[in-house]
């Protein structure tokens, strides 16, 4: 069979196919290409197919089209193979290759973020080695699939192992979800099988919407921690594009320490315990109700940083007294210096309301106080307060520090300062424009997983001159200006 379109292509055998479309050998002068021929169908354009993608990295690029009798035709380079024929040759993957993949669809993700454009489909069968890079393929099939099927019966992807929660719900597709079967990806790269094996349409819905995801127990922590992040139920509390790729290049840049591989062993314990609450609550959890899939995002990822602060301050100092706390807090004490983390509370205040509304949600909060016997001018250390927020990005949650102070002849002097405030009154009025005897004394400062040097060494330095009585009421406050640290 010949085809007519820009150029005038031989085709030659059959080389794939699914349910929207087959795929054949094509050549020009030459040039050695992949034509695949998708059924027009009722409700469907040619249109859905394509997508302008001109300057996004790692993509198979569409270099002709057009029609042939009752069918759409798109003709791209061939190939060296699919990264699912690449999984049957090799199953599991070396961490570095695993990582190198990763990194080639997160830029992919990245770029097709900044132009808002959601890819809806990604699995490995769409993701093909090309001039030695992994790209990604098939973008309209997935729009032009669920144009011609029954939304409900999800017939139209073929790939319930990767659909994010929300799909399952009816919701539309977003960065998020791409995200989410990223961090399937991820898991099935690293493991040899994706986490939820079905085997049947209503299997799959159950795992994606209320399964537990088997521990990654012998991953580095810092990519554990990145895929448990993908993997959350909440589209909010997953890492954007750009954000998995930088942290990807931290992973493959670092090798695994003494002190990250004890905290990997602590941390199996850890995703276990969530993996088991994030199951019970999900049962609970209804399409209506965000904040419970939210409320997991927050817990879980609070594990890691508290985890990671514990670890770096028990390395340093191995006699220190460390005693738990509920909830996953802890309290740490060396000589008559106490540094206390309480576990994350659930915000139940009322933060948002009619008449005094706030610029941003908070979804959980937790206290990070050192506390010092009180010096002559009765100052008693000082308390930073976390939430989990989307303090600088609408519907972008993650966990903030920030601390408040008083201004005026209410000064404190005799207590914490500065010092950590739940969300409620008095901190949305500190965040709100109008005057208030309450103000932030410390900018909204993300708390990102894998990259928590900063705070952990401040912390460090805090309790050791704590520990040695030298920590000083802050000689001026706010410490760090932190005007324009959260949207309003």
């Amino acid at each position: 069979m010949r085809l007519a379109l820009n150029k005038e292509w031989a085709v030659g055998a059959r080389i794939g196919g699914g349910g929207f479309g087959v795929v054949f050998e094509a050549e020009t002068a030459g040039e050695k290409a992949a034509v695949k021929l998708v059924p027009k169908k009722p409700g469907t354009e040619r249109e859905m197919l394509f997508i302008d993608l001109d300057g996004v990295r790692n993509v198979v690029p569409v270099i002709d089209s057009g029609e042939h009798e009752d069918q759409w035709v798109l003709v791209m380079p061939r190939a060296e193979k699919s990264l699912r024929d690449h999984l049957q040759e090799h199953g599991r993957l070396p961490l570095n290759e695993a990582i190198a993949i990763l990194s080639d669809i997160a830029e992919a993700l990245a770029d097709l973020q900044e132009r808002e454009v959601v890819h809806r489909d990604l699995k490995p069968e769409n993701i093909l080695l090309l001039g030695g890079r992994w790209c990604l393929a098939d973008f309209g099939i997935a729009r032009y699939a669920e144009a011609t099927t029954a939304q409900q019966t999800f017939k139209f992807t073929g790939t319930f192992a990767y659909m994010a929660p929300e799909r399952w719900n009816n919701q539309r597709a977003t960065s998020a979800s791409d995200i989410y079967a990223l961090g399937i990806l991820a898991y099935e790269l690293l493991e040899g099988s994706p986490p939820f094996a079905g085997p049947y349409e209503h299997d799959y819905r159950d795992q994606h919407l209320h399964g537990a995801v088997p521990p990654l127990a012998t991953v580095p922590p810092l990519l554990a921690a990145l895929i448990t992040e993908c993997l959350f139920r909440a589209p909010q509390g997953r890492p954007v594009a750009g954000n998995v790729l930088a942290r990807l290049g931290q992973i493959s840049a670092a090798p695994l320490s003494a002190g990250l591989a004890a905290l990997a062993q602590a941390n199996q314990g850890v995703v276990a315990r969530q993996a088991e609450a994030d199951r019970r609550a999900s049962w609970q959890a209804t399409k209506a109700d965000r904040r419970i899939p939210l409320v997991e995002a927050a817990t879980t990822s609070f594990s890691f940083i508290a985890d990671a602060l514990l670890t770096a301050l028990t390395a340093a100092a191995p006699s220190a007294e460390v005693r738990e706390e509920g909830l996953g807090g802890w309290t740490i004490r060396i000589n008559d210096a106490q540094l206390t983390l309480s576990g994350p509370k659930e915000n139940n205040e009322i933060w948002r309301t009619t008449s005094t509304p706030a610029f941003f949600d908070v979804i959980a909060s937790a206290t990070l106080s050192l506390k010092v016997p009180a010096n002559h001018h009765r100052y008693g250390g000082r308390s930073h307060s976390l939430w989990y927020a989307d303090a600088q990005t609408e519907d972008q949650y993650q966990w903030f520090e920030t601390a408040f102070m008083r201004i005026g002849m209410r000064s404190v002097t005799g207590t914490m300062n500065p010092y950590a405030l739940h969300p409620g009154q008095e901190s949305r009025a500190a965040v709100s424009p109008t005057s208030s005897m309450v103000q932030v004394a410390w900018p909204f400062t993300p708390l990102v997983l894998g990259d928590l040097d900063e705070f952990i060494g401040r912390w460090a330095t805090w309790l050791a001159q704590a520990a040695n009585s030298q920590l000083a009421n802050p000689s001026h406050m706010p410490e760090r200006n932190p005007q324009g640290s959260w949207r309003s």
